[in-house]
């Protein structure tokens, strides 16, 4: 594949594939925790909130089509903001 670095798929993975609708090497396993996560409502993923408050991503493919590689990396400015130390 093209960039290489942009996709691993982990097909030995005991969860894979960890969300249903992707198949195969079409699964993106590169960013396997969502690293847009921490974005909140803003991330741009399909999610919802459950009654406690936690993020649900289990219907969220975007991290995983390896298409939104270069949209993902796009945002780390937005992630590095979250964790700047404030005053």
């Amino acid at each position: 594949m093209q960039n290489s670095y942009s996709y691993y798929c982990n097909m030995a993975c005991q969860y894979f594939p960890c969300h249903k609708g992707l198949e195969g090497e079409d699964f993106n396993c590169l960013f396997c925790y969502c690293p847009l996560y921490a974005l909140g409502d803003s991330c741009g993923g399909d999610f919802s909130y459950l009654k406690n408050g936690i993020k649900d991503c289990s219907a969220c493919l975007f991290p995983h089509r390896p298409e939104n590689y270069e949209e993902i990396v796009r945002r780390f400015g937005e992630i590095a903001a979250l964790a700047k130390k404030r005053e």
